[in-house]
């Protein structure tokens, strides 16, 4: 294998993407009134643009998807408007995009549902914190989804689909990871329901399953992916006893769909990828399109990762933010930027279009 293969063009469902590198979703909680898209969110896209992929921050699919402060929305005409000045702006740069659509269930606070309970598959708190006000508090207690309310949840997500491409997007990743609603209900310690969304490998997964083909039959299984966290603790994640084969049915019948693709954060979400033992070339091998490759990825892993056949596109996050030419310093070897914490979460333009490309000399 050689450096230059993570820059080979690659086929996604038809789509021709520059290389093989994908920018991993990035919450940024930069959106404006009404959970428009910021003035600066074309700016901050289009200059990463360079990307093979860009996947967006995630984005609600309902004002009840909210969990945190000042994060966009898809599901109004205002949003749908100013993610629309977002993929213009990528694509006049000949970029390619795609949406993460969430509900963050119980990962949330009373303060966005009128002092009401978030909603979740069960009602257990989440050990984790939420960022609300301009700081961050404990997540508040949730109740328990009613049976009659699931195809709800099913149709926002189509919805939002429709209204992704409807702005412009390329397509859709559905976010099934990192303890939001659809993987509360793939874990045995968030959801202990005794309907046919709880229980066995099979129930636990049928929400997740359900979203994904409705989405696929909205845009087509080609414009569609899924993100999956299957060892991960982020949010308060809780590992169930049997997430080899939970994991393993999830992308058996993702393959079914014949969705896109499968994004896969390999350990702990931004931590250690060897948090716990778990085979994910598996996953890779059950599933015959794309895999994406995530998590502490180095350009060393991801030639690696590649080389042997164990992903087909590698996903960098936090290197994104301060680094908007990241391609460009991968290829030539020169060093990336160190991004300021301070200014990670809320903000304008500081800390989110400011960063600078380097100075890459001919030898460099």
């Amino acid at each position: 294998m050689t450096q230059t293969d993570l820059f080979n063009s690659y086929d996604l469902g038809g789509l021709t993407l520059t290389n093989r590198i994908v920018m991993a979703p990035l919450t940024r909680n930069r959106a404006g009134v009404g959970l428009v898209p910021s003035a600066f969110a074309a700016d901050y896209y289009a200059q990463r643009a360079s990307a093979g992929l860009l996947i967006t921050e995630a984005t609600q699919v309902s004002q009840q998807a909210q969990g945190y402060q000042d994060t966009p929305g898809l599901y109004t005409p205002e949003q749908i408007a100013g993610w629309r000045t977002v993929t213009d702006a990528v694509h006049a740069r000949g970029g390619r995009i795609f949406v993460q659509l969430w509900h963050v269930g119980r990962v949330s606070h009373i303060d966005f549902h009128d002092g009401e309970a978030p909603v979740a598959p069960s009602a257990i708190r989440a050990e984790t914190k939420v960022f609300v006000n301009n700081g961050f508090v404990e997540a508040s207690q949730p109740r328990a989804l009613e049976l009659d309310e699931l195809p709800g949840i099913v149709e926002d997500f189509r919805k939002a689909a429709a209204n992704a491409i409807e702005a412009g997007f390329d397509g859709v990743e559905v976010h099934g990871a990192n303890g939001y609603l659809l993987d509360q209900f793939l874990r045995e310690a968030s959801n202990v329901r005794s309907d046919a969304y709880g229980g066995s490998i099979e129930n636990r997964a049928r929400l997740l399953i359900e979203v994904t083909a409705a989405v696929a039959d909205e845009i087509g299984a080609q414009r569609t992916g899924v993100r999956l966290s299957p060892v991960s603790p982020a949010n308060g994640t809780v590992p169930s006893s049997d997430e080899q084969p939970q994991f393993n049915h999830v992308v058996e019948a993702l393959d079914a769909l014949g969705i896109a693709y499968i994004h896969v954060v390999e350990g702990a979400t931004g931590g250690p990828r060897d948090v716990a033992p778990f085979d994910f070339d598996a996953l890779r091998k059950a599933f015959r399109n794309t895999y994406i490759a995530n998590n502490g990825y180095t350009l060393e892993l991801a030639k690696s990762r590649l080389g042997e056949g164990k992903a087909d596109l590698i996903a960098f996050g936090h290197d994104f933010i301060a680094n908007p030419d990241l391609v460009e310093r991968l290829r030539s070897g020169a060093p990336l930027a160190q991004m300021n914490p301070a200014t990670i979460y809320g903000g304008g333009a500081q800390g989110y279009t400011d960063y600078p490309v380097a100075v890459i000399t001919a030898d460099a």
